[in-house]
């Protein structure tokens, strides 16, 4: 069985504005809604839940009511992401040969063909996670103001949706929680399940974090 958490508890504070971003319009309906559809339509058969803060599940709600759309479970999300996966999982209890993906509400840009990569890659491994190239040059800061050049050759980007087996990832969320915890594969890694295997994101993948970030995804998803 499949079980999609989509977490979308944040209060977007880098977004501005008043209203998280994974609420505000996308075209004609609010980013998180793009979201769940996009995921439907490639995880027909999956139990998806949604996480949501206590101060935002209401307005979810009404907006539902206003929309005419069908929310899955709302689960309350904690003070950071990883109480909020923590609190998904529970809330969903996957068997241990059961799949759990994690993706962020505000990545409203799913495709088929990253998606067929990450389930294929579930064929073969406990945990994936898609990824991509590093095209900027990167510099290290360091601690008296300087920097220096790294070999981005040697690094890649990470996405959303992880896909893990649900014998590991519940075993990775009984951790105390470490500062160190970025996203889930920081968790599956810390709890000594070694690196998950990468595959190819998509740069359509983007994660709406500032305003302008809404017009690029409106061309992505062909919204005028």
């Amino acid at each position: 069985m499949e079980h999609v958490i989509i977490v979308a508890a944040g209060k977007g504070s880098r977004f501005g504005g008043d209203l998280p971003k994974q609420f505000c319009l996308l075209g004609e309906r609010p980013v998180l809604m793009h979201t769940l559809v996009r995921l439907g339509r490639n995880l027909p058969q999956a139990n998806m839940v949604i996480v949501l803060s206590e101060e935002y599940a209401d307005y979810w709600r009404k907006l539902c009511l206003m929309y005419g759309f069908e929310s899955p479970k709302i689960v309350i999300g904690g003070a950071t992401r990883w109480e909020s996966v923590k609190n998904a999982m529970e809330a969903i209890s996957p068997a241990d040969d059961d799949i759990v993906l994690v993706h962020d509400g505000v990545r409203p840009v799913i495709n088929k063909e990253m998606m067929n990569r990450i389930m294929g890659g579930m064929a073969v491994a406990d945990a994936v996670i898609p990824t991509m190239p590093v095209t900027d040059s990167l510099r290290q800061i360091d601690a008296d103001g300087g920097s220096k050049a790294i070999d981005r050759s040697q690094l890649v980007s990470v996405q959303t949706p992880q896909a893990f087996r649900g014998k590991q990832l519940k075993a990775a969320y009984a951790q105390e929680f470490q500062e160190s915890f970025t996203d889930d594969a920081s968790v599956y890694e810390s709890a000594g399940f070694g690196a998950p295997l990468l595959v190819e994101g998509s740069p359509l993948n983007i994660k709406i974090t500032h305003p302008r970030d809404i017009e690029v995804a409106s061309l992505f998803l062909g919204i005028k």
